[in-house]
């Protein structure tokens, strides 16, 4: 007797359906847990609340966390992914604006335009920025 009329396609597409919620059930009670240990404004005691709520009642606890801060958990993803885009655009600027030939060539200008300079320096420095 062949597999298949063991199993029937039904039972198949059940099995999967049942595979992919305990899943995404994973995924929630995991995204939930990191979310409340990243967070700052609750104290360890809340911390180990919330984590003894969500391991030994898990629907419930899920339930009450989402319903309570789940509007919170996108303000500190989006203000977390900010912070780490601006952490990321200031190392860029410190790398790409140090010691390049035009930033040498203004700083040199500057100088000209004060008086600090004379034009003859002007030009050694630009020659020597251009060169470099």
């Amino acid at each position: 007797m062949p597999l298949g009329a063991e199993y029937p396609l039904l039972e198949v597409i059940w099995t999967m359906l049942l595979f992919f919620v305990f899943v995404m059930w994973i995924f929630l009670v995991f995204r939930i847990i990191f979310d409340v240990f990243r967070r700052q404004d609750i104290s360890g005691w809340g911390k180990a609340g919330w984590t003894v709520l969500i391991i030994f009642l898990p629907i419930l606890g899920v339930l009450i966390y989402l319903i309570a801060q789940g509007g919170n958990m996108a303000d500190r993803d989006v203000s977390a992914a900010q912070a780490q885009q601006a952490e990321f655009d200031d190392y860029v600027q410190s790398v790409a604006g140090s010691g390049g030939a035009t930033d040498e060539i203004e700083r040199a200008k500057q100088l000209l335009d004060t008086g600090a300079i004379t034009q003859a320096e002007f030009d050694s420095l630009k020659a020597k920025a251009l060169a470099s």
